[in-house]
Parts: C-alpha cells; structure tokens; sequence
C-alpha cells in the first residue's frame, strides 16, 4: 500500500508553522489543506484533548462567521496525533496566504472568555472535556513564538 502524503514529511525536522499539506481538485474547484502545527512533533508534550476540543470549537466558530473566509471554510479540525489542526479552504492557496487569517483566529482564541460556543450537551457529543484557560495559553503561544515574524522554515515543509 502507498504511504499517505502527511507520512512522507519528516516529523522528526517539523517545525511548529503553517504548511500546505496537500492541494485537491474536485471538479474545477481546489481545495487546499493547511498543516497548522502547533506543537514540535516528538519533541514537546501533545495538546491534551480538552484545549484541542476548545480550540476546535473556537477555531471552526471564527472561520466559519470570517467575513471573507466564512463560504471557503471546508473543515477546521484536530489531528490524531494532537501536534496541530488541519484547515481546508476553497482555493488555490499558499500558507503565507493565510497567515493574516491564522493570526486574527488565533488573537480571537486567545481573547476569548465565556461559554465556547457549542459547549453543551444538546450541540456536542463530549461538551465537559474543555479546558478554556489552557486554549488561550497555547493560543498566545502560538502567537508568539510563530505567528509574529513568521519564516520560511515555518512555511515550507523540511525536505526529506
């Protein structure tokens, strides 16, 4: 059997960034999916799923009411292996595309205080694990260390 494409990048020089991961084509229509890494992979502690829960609700919350991302959000999720998120958006894009959009979801994330919207049992399946206080940590984090001056290394995969 092939290995998948996310199998082929080299976890062990991954840094935290933002990645095209891959670029489908359905129909005439592109889609692109982002690798939005938030943790070193095999490197640092994982997110726990209470703030990757959170931010998943925070993250899908804002994209999907973003004036100009709102009709191009596809899917707003977290990986398996709880490094990072997964975005897919309508278009033919580069991450450096998204950066500004990944910044104000993030500053949204950080800021936010109050019930996460869907955190009830009538519109979740698993409302009780949230953890607010640690999505807006690794929110600020996220922002901080690399979002704000963000480099090429953050943008490109490593080579294998």
């Amino acid at each position: 059997m092939e290995k998948i494409a996310s199998f082929t990048i080299d976890h062990l020089r991954l840094l935290p960034g933002v990645y095209v991961s891959r670029r489908d084509h359905i129909g005439s229509e592109t889609v692109t999916t982002f690798d939005i890494r938030m943790t070193k992979p095999n490197s640092e502690p994982v997110m726990n799923t209470a703030e990757v829960h959170t931010i998943e609700h925070l993250g899908a919350t804002f994209l999907r009411n973003h004036p100009q991302y709102k009709d191009r959000t596809v899917y707003f999720g977290p990986m398996g292996c709880r490094t990072g998120f997964y975005l897919l958006l309508a278009g033919d894009l580069e991450s450096k595309d998204i950066v500004p959009l990944m910044t104000e979801m993030f500053t949204f994330i950080r800021d936010f205080r109050g019930e996460v919207p869907g955190a009830c049992a009538k519109d979740c399946g698993n409302y009780l694990d949230m953890n607010l206080p640690m999505a807006n940590y690794l929110a600020d984090r996220y922002l901080r260390e690399v979002l704000t001056g963000i480099t090429q290394e953050r943008l490109v995969y490593p080579e294998s």
